[in-house]
């Protein structure tokens, strides 16, 4: 059986009879030679022919030949389609093989060079092989699963498999274990209204908004933990920053002394992704025009009261009162970052107790502020993290102060009954790293299938 060699690997098999495989990405029907380009999972190949190719765009073809150097063909190699020997037939005087190859025998055909795998009996909803998109979001969306194979369309979802891929590899080599919790819950995991109900058998159940509550119950097993699945958060938001289904990169790590050990992890982790980016999905970073921004050896931080203390002084606004950051804030800070420190990554530690959740551990020097913290990417939110609370008396004592039923959580604070280190962890959103990575205005960019206020197909 002859080899299927992939597009990206034509340059090293020049010379030699190749199998081809992938999707018909563009033809161009010349007098007396067809030019093919076929795209497989590795990128695009040409292929020359000396008949003409009757198949619509996409349809997906495997084709016998052999690979002619050419450095006008993408990666400097095509493959010239073979014509197979009828056996007794009658031959023919040697011919050039087109692309300027070396000369070969050919006779009459047995069979086709190009057999068809799967015919297209559908158009895209516009043109795969242009350069540039040339549809509106909406419609990308709509047609996803024909939209998404043009490759800047597909590029995204490339540096973000590689990110997840870092986020694993370092966490790995930090000894975290990598672990798998429930998605339907009886509790919602954050106080408030945003939880998606079900009905299961007959009780109801949510849900879960994050893997909080078992990724801390795992500590008091294996210590450091982390886990990459999909949260649900049910807030009617219809933004270009929200989305209701996300991937969440969460890690949760034992004996802590504060949020400055779980922010030199996630500083790691970050590291990680953006190196297994580089090195993995170097030719989508290529194709997008990217630059990845270095992860600082240490990431600076300025806590919360100070950064609003900051943008009063220099904005001429007083956010100082304010629980929690605007998005127009977060971008000040992004860009004084960026100007005093050259880090497009900032930490903000600190935040006011009243918006964290119950289990945040406060700062004992200034209660009413957390050891907890956001870090920003280019002026926007990518993480949150913090010190968790460890103790069970401090449990009770945190959901009583705000009104919670300790009834309702038994389970969860099972674990700490038991006895559980001081610990702390993060989340990262990956379709937020990943749009703000790529520059893309919108975060449906960086997500497949998404799903929004509006949307719940395809």
């Amino acid at each position: 059986m002859i080899h299927r060699v992939l597009a990206a690997d034509l340059p090293s098999h020049v010379g030699r009879t190749v199998r081809l495989a992938g999707w018909l990405h563009r033809r161009r029907e010349l007098k007396s030679v067809s030019f093919l380009v076929v795209r497989d999972r590795s990128g695009l190949a040409q292929v020359v022919l000396r008949e003409p190719v009757p198949y619509p765009e996409e349809t997906v073809l495997e084709i016998t030949g052999t690979v002619v150097a050419n450095p006008q063909a993408p990666g400097g190699a095509e493959l010239a389609a073979e014509v197979r020997p009828r056996p007794g037939g009658p031959g023919r005087a040697p011919d050039r093989a087109p692309g300027g190859g070396p000369e070969r025998s050919r006779t009459p055909a047995a069979g086709p060079a190009i057999e068809v795998l799967s015919e297209a009996v559908q158009a895209p909803p516009f043109d795969l092989y242009r350069p540039a998109v040339p549809a509106a979001l909406p419609t990308v969306l709509d047609h996803a699963p024909a939209a998404l194979r043009h490759p800047r369309l597909r590029a995204p979802f490339e540096i973000a498999a590689a990110g997840v891929a870092g986020f694993r590899a370092a966490l790995d080599g930090l000894g975290f274990t990598e672990t798998h919790t429930p998605k339907i819950v009886g509790t919602a995991t954050e106080s408030g209204a945003n939880v998606f109900g079900l009905d299961y058998f007959g009780r109801p159940a949510f849900l879960a908004q994050s893997p909080q509550f078992y990724k801390q119950a795992l500590v008091g097993v294996f210590e450091r933990v982390y886990e990459v699945g999909p949260v649900f958060r049910a807030e009617p938001h219809d933004t270009a920053r929200h989305l209701a289904q996300y991937t969440s990169l969460d890690a949760e790590l034992g004996f802590v002394r504060d949020h400055r050990d779980v922010m030199a992890v996630l500083r790691e982790a970050l590291a990680g992704m953006h190196a297994s980016a580089a090195g993995g999905a170097g030719a989508a970073l290529s194709l997008l025009g990217i630059a990845l921004p270095e992860v600082p050896e240490e990431i600076p931080a300025i806590h919360f009261a100070d950064a609003q203390e900051l943008i009063s002084r220099h904005t001429g606004e007083d956010p100082r009162g304010e629980p929690d950051l605007a998005p127009a804030h977060e971008r000040w800070l992004g860009a004084w970052a960026l100007r005093e420190h050259g880090s497009e990554f900032l930490f903000v530690t600190g935040y006011p107790m009243i918006k964290r959740p119950f289990y945040t551990h406060p700062d004992p020097e200034r209660p009413e502020f957390s050891r907890s913290f956001d870090l920003l990417f280019r002026g926007l939110e990518l993480v949150t993290g913090g010190q968790r609370l460890h103790r069970y008396a401090d449990y009770l004592a945190a959901l009583a102060a705000r009104g919670e039923d300790p009834e309702a959580y038994t389970g969860y604070l099972a674990a700490f009954a038991c006895g559980m280190p001081p610990h702390g962890g993060f989340a990262i959103g990956l379709e937020r790293w990943t749009a703000r990575l790529t520059g893309a205005a919108n975060i449906r960019q960086a997500t497949l299938f998404p799903r929004d206020l509006h949307r719940l197909s395809p």
